[in-house]
C-alpha cells in the first residue's frame, strides 16, 4: 500500500470497530444512493487485523473498491489494561525519577493498606541528569548534554524501544527536552521518542510523566499493528490512507497516529458516543445518556447539547491518568458475558471476570461452563437460542437453566430460572450505578435526558434501566450492534490543544491568553490540512480549566471566544461552578489553570434513513411478527410477541411486553413501555413510569 495516497471521504466508506467479543463493519456506498452492508464476525485478539480483514471479506464488497476505511481499534486500550507494553526507558531531571512512581496521596483499595501498583516504566529504567528549569520557565541549571548521551546509550543496551523525556517544568520552558530529544534521536534505533511537553504542555508532574510514558510504551504496539492491517488491506487492493479513531471521538490519520499513540486508548468508547451523538440530533434529543453494553463491560457518557462531554483527567485504572482529552465514557465491568457466581458469604456476585469472546457464554457453545448475563437472558427467553450469533456448538435453554441451579441456586436456595432472575436483577443494578456516576452524581436530573441504547446487549435492559433511574424515554438505534462502526463512519476529524497558564485571574496577562488560544488554532488547522481527507468546515472550540485559589479540583469552564478578559473569565467561572456544586463563593478568587483548544474537521452528514434496508419493511404490524413465547418479567412468566424489527413498518407503534429480534441486537420492551420508530427507523421507547 502506498501509504501516501489520499483517501476519498465520499463514494464508498467503510467504518470497523474491534470489541472484545466481536468486530463490527459498516460499509456505506454512497455511489447507488447509500447502500448499507454489515458485518459482525468474532474479534482475533491475537492479531486484531485478521479480524478486520474477516469483517470486511463478510460484507463481500471488493476491498480495492472502498475509498476510505476509519478503523476503532482497542490495540493501545488491551495493552495498557493487560500491561503488554514495550520496553520503555526514561530520561528525567536529577532528583525526581521517582514522580510517575510516588503518584498523588492515593491507595489501590480505600481501605487498609492493600493492593499493588507498578509502575508503567521500572525504576531501574529511570535515568537521571542535570538540567532545571524553574516553574516561571528560568534556566537554573543548563542541560548536561553528556549525560544526556551516556543515560540513552544504556538505555539502547538495556534493550529499550520506546524513550520518554520528561524534565521538571517543560511546559513553561520546553528547551531542555527538545534539545535532549535531539540528541537521543542521534543514536536511538527509531522513531519512538516521547518529550512530555509535546504529548501534554500542562503542569503537575505525576500526571504529564504518566501520560508521555504510556504514549512511549504504546507506541511501537500501535505502529506494528498499524502496519500490519496496512499490509493486510494493501495485498488485497486497498492503495489509500486509512484513518484511526482517537479517544476524543476525533480521526487521524493511520500515518501520524503513532506519534501521539496515547490519544487512540478508549477508541472504541469514543466512537459509539460520537455515533450515539449523531443519530440523537437527527432524531431531535440533544441531551442523552449513552449506554453500550458490549460482551466484556459496560460504557456510560453524557451528551449536552448534542455534544459529547469531554475530559483530560481519564485515569484508566488506579494510579495510571492519561492527561489527554478523551469522551468522558465510565466503564463498569458488567457486559453479555459477566460471570456470576456466590461467594464466601452466599452472595450473588456478577463481573468483573468475563467469559470474553473465547470461550464465551455457556449459550455460545465454545466451551463455557460459567454462567454469564448473557445465558440468564437466554433462560428467562429473552433470547433465542436458535438466533445467536457465531455459536459453534448449540446449547438448549434448559441445559443453561440447569447450570444456574447447579452454580447459584443450590448455594443460595433458587431454582435455576429465580437464579438467572436474580442474576439479570444484579446486572442491572450494577449497569445503574454507572448510569448514576455520569449523570446525577455530576448534578443533572435524569428525567431530562434520553437513555441511548447500543452494544450488542445494551437493548436487552436498557428500558428497564430506564424505569429503575426515572429516564422517561429510551432511544435503540437502527443498527444497535454495530453503533461503535457508525461512529467511525461519522466521526469528524479533531485536535485537541492544552496550555498550563495557573494564574489567578485577577492578575491575568490578558494578551498572553488571546496568543495561546490563538497559537491552538493556528496549529489544529495546520495539521487538518495534513490529513489525507478534506473537511466540509473546520469549527473551534475553547475552553479554560478553573478552580478557586487553593483548590485542587477543576472545573472546565466553555468559552464563547478567543478573545478572554479578566471579567467575562471570573463570571464564566462562578456560573460554572454553580451549576456544578449548586454553591456561590464571590469573595474567594479565581485561578485559570490550563487553556484549552479543539480544531474540529467536520465531514459532510451521514445518511442514517438506509441502515435498516427499507424495501424489507412489512406492510403492516402483524406480517413482522414471527413468534408468540413466553418471556420472564418480574417473576412470572408472560407470552410475548417476538417481532423481527427489520420488518416493522416506520409508523408502528407497539406496546410492551414485546421483543424486537434483529441480526445485530435483541430489544426487550418491558411491560407498560410504548415503542415507535421514527425516520430513520430508530425506536424510541416510552417507558411507564414505576
Amino acid at each position: 500500500m502506498d501509504e501516501n495516497i489520499p483517501a476519498e471521504a465520499g463514494n464508498v466508506v467503510a467504518g470497523i470497530d474491534v470489541g472484545g467479543t466481536f468486530t463490527d463493519l459498516l460499509l456505506i456506498d454512497g455511489r447507488d444512493g447509500g447502500t448499507v452492508r454489515i458485518a459482525k464476525t468474532p474479534t482475533t485478539v491475537e492479531n486484531q487485523a485478521h479480524g478486520v480483514i474477516a469483517a470486511l471479506t463478510a460484507t463481500g464488497f471488493p476491498v480495492a473498491e472502498i475509498d476510505l476505511i476509519v478503523h476503532g481499534t482497542t490495540t493501545t486500550t488491551n495493552a495498557v489494561l493487560e500491561r503488554r507494553l514495550a520496553k520503555t526507558g526514561m530520561i528525567t531531571t536529577r532528583g525526581f525519577r521517582d514522580v510517575i512512581e510516588l503518584g498523588r496521596r492515593t491507595r489501590p483499595q480505600p481501605y487498609g493498606m492493600t493492593g499493588v501498583f507498578v509502575p508503567v516504566i521500572p525504576r531501574n529504567l529511570r535515568f537521571e541528569v542535570t538540567e532545571r528549569v524553574e516553574a516561571s520557565g528560568r534556566v537554573r541549571e543548563p542541560l548536561d548534554e553528556n549525560e544526556v548521551r551516556q543515560a540513552v546509550n544504556q538505555l539502547v543496551a538495556a534493550g529499550c524501544e520506546a524513550l520518554v523525556i520528561h524534565f521538571l517544568h517543560a511546559y513553561a520552558n520546553p528547551a531542555h527536552e527538545r534539545r535532549a530529544a535531539e540528541i537521543a534521536a542521534e543514536t536511538w534505533p527509531n522513531g519512538h521518542i516521547t518529550t512530555g511537553h509535546s504529548l501534554l504542555s500542562e503542569a503537575r508532574e505525576f500526571e504529564r510523566g504518566v501520560t508521555a510514558s504510556v504514549n512511549a510504551a504504546v507506541q511501537p504496539i500501535l505502529e506494528r499493528y498499524v502496519g500490519r492491517l496496512r499490509d493486510e488491506l494493501g495485498q488485497r487492493g486497498y492503495g489509500r490512507d486509512f484513518l484511526i479513531m482517537n479517544g476524543n471521538g476525533g480521526m487521524i490519520s493511520a500515518r501520524f497516529v503513532t506519534r501521539e499513540a496515547a490519544k487512540t486508548v478508549m477508541s472504541g468508547p469514543a466512537s459509539g458516543v460520537i455515533a450515539a451523538a449523531h443519530t440523537g440530533r437527527r432524531a431531535g434529543f440533544g441531551h442523552l445518556v449513552t449506554y453500550d453494553m458490549g460482551g466484556t463491560s459496560t460504557d456510560v457518557a453524557l451528551i449536552l447539547d448534542a455534544e459529547p462531554a469531554v475530559s483530560n483527567e481519564i485515569e484508566i485504572e488506579y494510579a495510571m491518568p492519561i492527561h489527554v482529552p478523551m469522551v468522558a465514557v465510565h466503564t463498569v465491568g458488567a457486559g453479555g458475558g459477566s460471570i456470576a457466581r456466590v461467594d464466601a458469604s452466599r452472595l450473588i456476585q456478577v463481573g468483573p471476570e468475563s467469559a470474553g469472546a473465547n470461550p464465551g457464554p455457556i449459550c455460545y457453545g465454545r466451551g463455557g461452563t460459567e454462567p454469564t448475563i448473557t445465558d440468564a437472558n437466554l433462560v428467562l427467553g429473552r433470547l433465542d437460542p436458535k438466533r445467536l450469533l457465531a455459536v459453534d456448538a448449540p446449547v438448549t435453554a434448559e441445559a443453561v437453566r440447569q447450570i444456574f441451579e447447579d452454580r447459584i441456586g443450590k448455594a443460595t436456595g433458587l431454582d435455576g430460572i429465580s437464579a438467572a432472575g436474580a442474576v439479570l436483577r444484579l446486572g442491572n443494578i450494577k449497569m445503574a450505578g454507572a448510569i448514576r456516576m455520569v449523570s446525577v452524581s455530576r448534578g443533572h436530573d435524569p428525567r431530562d435526558f434520553t437513555l441511548f441504547a447500543f452494544g450488542g446487549a445494551g437493548p436487552l435492559h436498557a428500558t428497564a434501566l430506564a424505569r429503575e433511574l426515572g429516564l422517561p424515554r429510551v432511544l435503540v438505534p437502527a443498527r444497535p450492534g454495530i453503533t461503535n462502526a457508525l461512529g467511525c463512519v461519522v466521526a469528524d476529524l479533531r485536535h485537541d490543544f492544552v496550555n498550563t497558564v495557573n494564574q489567578p485571574v485577577a492578575l491575568l496577562d490578558e494578551q498572553r491568553a488571546r496568543d495561546i488560544l490563538a497559537g491552538h488554532r493556528t496549529a489544529g488547522e495546520a495539521l487538518i490540512a495534513q490529513e489525507a481527507v478534506r473537511p466540509k468546515s473546520i469549527r473551534v472550540s475553547h475552553s479554560a480549566d478553573m478552580q478557586f485559589v487553593g483548590q485542587t479540583h477543576i472545573v472546565n469552564v466553555p468559552l464563547p471566544s478567543a478573545d478572554v478578559d479578566r471579567a467575562t473569565l471570573q463570571a464564566l467561572f462562578e456560573k460554572a461552578y454553580f451549576a456544578r456544586f449548586k454553591v456561590e463563593l464571590p469573595e474567594i478568587r479565581a485561578n485559570l489553570v490550563n487553556l484549552n483548544t479543539s480544531v474540529t474537521g467536520a465531514r459532510p452528514e451521514v445518511d442514517l434513513s438506509r441502515l435498516i434496508d427499507p424495501a424489507g419493511r412489512a406492510a403492516t404490524l402483524a406480517e413482522a411478527l414471527r413468534e408468540v413465547r413466553p418471556v420472564w418479567f418480574d417473576g412470572s412468566w408472560r407470552d410475548t410477541p417476538v417481532y423481527l424489527r427489520e420488518k416493522l413498518p416506520l409508523d408502528a407503534e407497539i406496546l410492551g411486553p414485546a421483543i424486537l429480534e434483529q441480526m445485530d441486537a435483541t430489544t426487550v420492551l418491558e411491560p407498560g413501555d410504548r415503542a415507535r420508530s421514527d425516520r430513520d427507523g430508530n425506536i424510541i421507547v416510552e417507558v411507564e413510569a414505576p
